[in-house]
């Protein structure tokens, strides 16, 4: 890691560096302060209802090394383990010392950022008194990135879209223009792309400029390593609960010609989890590769919404956490595989922590849910071109406490998009978005419904590319101790039940139903 020149204020040699409880809510509050207005400003000023409707982003304040000190309220929890990474990557190839007022880094590769191409991050650097104090990090999901659109049907990266190697979007303030002119000639919604992109950049500065007034009160790596100090204190007592031991699990999604399979190893020795996929499905030549640091981030966060869910979301709550897979396996894929619909596997890590622990920890863990499902359309109407994707939630799991929810999701808080936006954005009549009731598995705690979205093109509409992603189509969503398992969901695209698999093209009055699965029950039925 680099070793980065930073300057302490005024205020940090003036007083020691410790606080007493009170003096931390409250400089914790201020932090979250600071990220919260950030998101505010960013949802404020993008293009894509991705980020206002949809809250497919996320953004992160680190400290100097790019170590996480707080992320925003409304973030994906997941990308808490992703956007810290991207921070490193920025540094390991410029230097803090490097750096200028201005600078600000932007990347969609996979495996230094979020998991797929089409998230793009940003990373500036907070400057104070001459030197990197601080990095501000926004990662969201543009509407199109190129390519084909998104689908499991890539099978390979090239086939994605644009990538972005680590690189200045602006030096010293100044623009790329070379850079901005590219991805403006391989998207399909250019100005929404490069909206969402200085959006990012707007949020960035947000936190920079409110940072400032908390520089002037305290020592930035002082709170900071108090911060990581308590929260990893926090994970390793709760860890130390469990007996040490080796729990296993295997965790199934559809697959194409025969299932994948998800092995998971977690070991428990005293303060510390060590978690081994090995055993798992070998890369795939489809776009549901899981890079290292998405595995890593839905794992620890399965782990933290058990033992954990309370304390803050920093660096220091993983800390006493690794996870492995081996290399050319589908939850460490090597380079050129796709990855575009990486989150159908990753957002399961969560389940296969829940499984292996659900002996040891059976009041806490719950049931198997569904990701959620999406359908990306593209195309030109009225002379206009649009590109849209929507998100279609799906039922999730019952524990020992509560019956399970319908019509979410998790592990990411990802919103059902509003019918109004779909209309407005693309050829589209809404037939009907209802509960699918009775989806949910039967039990004590039955589990959550799904969702039945149908809709129609509109009958001057023609030659729409489309696509879904949609998982737990024959892998039902299973029950726990004795409950019943969700019921699978399906595609049906003019009352036909297709594989969602391959981009259709579809042209007026053809119907659409897209059904998501229900969540897995918690005990017998009574």
């Amino acid at each position: 890691m680099t070793q980065l020149s930073t300057a302490p204020s005024t205020t940090s040699r003036k007083r020691a560096a410790t606080f007493d409880p009170i003096e931390l809510e409250i400089l914790w509050k201020r932090l979250i302060s600071v990220v919260d207005e950030a998101s505010a400003a960013f949802v404020r000023t993008c293009f894509s209802t991705l980020v206002r409707d949809g809250n497919d982003f996320a953004i992160v304040l680190t400290d100097a090394q790019g170590r996480s000190l707080a992320q925003s309220t409304m973030s994906l929890p997941g990308f808490i383990g992703c956007l810290p990474a991207t921070v490193r990557h920025v540094l390991d190839k410029y230097p803090a010392p490097t750096m200028q007022e201005g600078d600000v880094f932007i990347t969609n590769d996979p495996w230094k950022g979020s998991g797929h191409i089409h998230d793009v991050t940003t990373v500036t650097p907070i400057f104070r008194d001459g030197g990197v104090v601080a990095f501000a990090a926004v990662v969201s999901h543009l509407v199109d990135i190129g390519g084909k659109l998104r689908s499991n049907s890539s099978r390979e990266i090239y086939e994605e879209g644009l990538q972005i190697p680590m690189m200045k979007l602006l030096d010293a303030g100044k623009p790329n223009e070379v850079l901005i002119e590219m991805i403006m000639q391989n998207v399909r919604a250019p100005e929404q792309g490069m909206g969402d992109i200085w959006a990012q950049v707007s949020a960035c500065r947000k936190m920079g400029e409110r940072l400032q007034g908390l520089l002037d009160t305290v020592d930035l790596e002082a709170l900071g390593a108090e911060v990581r100090r308590r929260s990893e204190q926090a994970m390793r007592d709760a860890i130390s609960k469990i007996p040490d031991g080796i729990y296993e699990s295997t965790v199934l999604h559809d697959g194409f010609e025969k299932p994948i399979e998800l092995k998971c190893k977690l070991t428990v020795t005293g303060d510390r989890i060590d978690i081994d996929y090995a055993g798992s499905s070998a890369q795939l030549a489809r776009a549901v590769n899981v890079v290292p640091i998405y595995t890593f981030a839905y794992t620890v966060y399965g782990i933290k919404t058990l033992l954990c869910p309370d304390i803050p979301n920093n660096e220091g709550s993983f800390v006493p956490i690794t996870t492995t897979a081996p290399l050319g396996s589908l939850l460490n894929p090597t380079y050129p595989a796709a990855s575009g619909g990486r989150s159908a596997i990753g957002h399961l890590l969560p389940a296969c922590v829940f499984r292996a622990l659900g002996n040891v920890l059976p009041e806490k863990v719950w049931a198997g849910g569904s990701p959620n499902s999406s359908m990306t359309m593209s195309g030109e109407y009225q002379g206009r071109r649009f590109a849209v994707v929507n998100f279609v939630n799906a039922g999730q799991g019952a524990n020992a406490r509560r019956d399970g929810f319908s019509a979410m999701s998790f592990p990411a808080n990802l919103g059902n998009t509003p019918v109004e936006m779909m209309e407005s954005l693309a050829p589209i009549r809404v037939l009907r978005r209802e509960v699918r009731r009775g989806s949910g598995g039967a039990g004590r705690h039955p589990g959550g419904c799904g969702i039945s979205f149908e809709y129609e093109l509109l009958p001057d509409a023609s030659n729409v590319s489309a696509s879904f992603l949609m998982t737990q189509l024959k892998s039902s969503p299973p029950g726990l101790a004795g409950g019943g398992a969700g019921k699978p969901g399906q595609l049906l695209i003019n009352g036909e039940v297709v594989d969602p698999t391959e981009p259709r093209v579809l042209n007026g009055g053809d119907r659409v139903l897209m059904e998501t699965a229900g969540g897995g029950a918690y005990g017998t039925p009574a």
